[in-house]
């Protein structure tokens, strides 16, 4: 994706604003920057035409975990919170309201953040043949984050639980720790971007390398697994995908409620009332 130097750094305030930042500050901005061009234009259907990012070239410089560490004092946000709740360098911005009994569909359209991210994982998981289990947790396993992104497999999980088969919430629940340990012989590599996020040095929490541990000997290992394979740890602006091709898989592995979701009483009904209201004082 090519950027828009000048408008990225008006952006940010203009170039002296740029030159204060360190290079985390000024990386966090370049990745802010190009997930808000992707939705921009996923949303006008005016694909980027610059090249794409290519493999690592090893001319990068990642920060330790005492680098984000410094930073956090830097910052006027937690990095856990999900976007909903947050603004984007901003305000956050007034929502419409959900419909009296929504749909998973209406969240995908009105609340959820992260979309393009998980449509594109989901494409990937049917363009190589992945069950429709898979393409289907490919296609939620990551929109807990517009709520939280701490720990965002577990809650995941619990949000989706109430409505698909135990093998989707066992993959949607430990593709997050799974993420964290190469696999090489399905082709899955340390991401770069988990080098920027967490520090080139960062060992994962104990409970992540129990969770792993657990899995990686568990009959369905490669559930989670196929997950991370397929899902992106780069913006594709000239791959343009909509919820249409997966209507019908949705219809089969998603139990809606008749009330809403929300509505329903189930053990998640408060967490998509959360995403529903998120500017509600209590």
């Amino acid at each position: 994706m090519e950027i828009d130097r000048r408008l990225f750094l008006a952006g940010l305030g203009g170039a002296a604003a740029v030159a204060a930042l360190d290079h985390e500050a000024r990386a966090e901005a370049i990745e802010d920057y190009m997930a808000e061009q992707l939705d921009a234009s996923a949303e006008s259907g005016d694909p980027d035409d610059g090249p794409d990012d290519g493999p690592d070239d090893g001319k990068d410089k990642f920060p330790t975990v005492a680098d984000l560490a410094a930073e956090i004092e830097t910052r006027d946000y937690r990095r856990g919170a999900g976007a909903v709740f947050v603004g984007d360098r901003g305000n956050v911005k007034r929502l419409q309201p959900m419909p009296a009994q929504p749909t998973l569909l209406d969240y995908y359209k009105l609340r959820f953040t992260a979309v393009n991210h998980v449509l594109q994982s989901a494409n990937r998981a049917m363009k190589t043949g992945m069950t429709e289990e898979i393409i289907f947790a490919c296609l939620v396993h990551d929109v807990s984050q517009t709520m939280i992104r701490v720990d965002h497999g577990w809650f995941g999980a619990q949000l989706f639980e109430p409505y698909v088969s135990e093998k989707v919430a066992f993959a949607i629940r430990y593709h997050q720790a799974l993420r964290f340990f190469p696999d090489h012989s399905v082709g899955y590599q340390y991401p770069d971007l988990y080098k920027r996020m967490f520090g080139e040095d960062y060992e994962p929490p104990p409970h992540i390398r129990a969770a792993y541990k657990f899995v990686k000997d568990h009959k369905w290992y490669m559930e989670p697994r196929l997950v991370t394979v397929n899902d992106l740890y780069a913006f594709d602006p000239n791959v343009k995908v909509t919820i249409d091709p997966f209507i019908d898989i949705i219809g089969r592995q998603f139990k809606q409620p008749k009330e809403g979701l929300g509505n329903d009483n189930s053990p998640s009904a408060h967490m998509w009332r959360a995403m529903a209201l998120p500017d509600s004082p209590l």
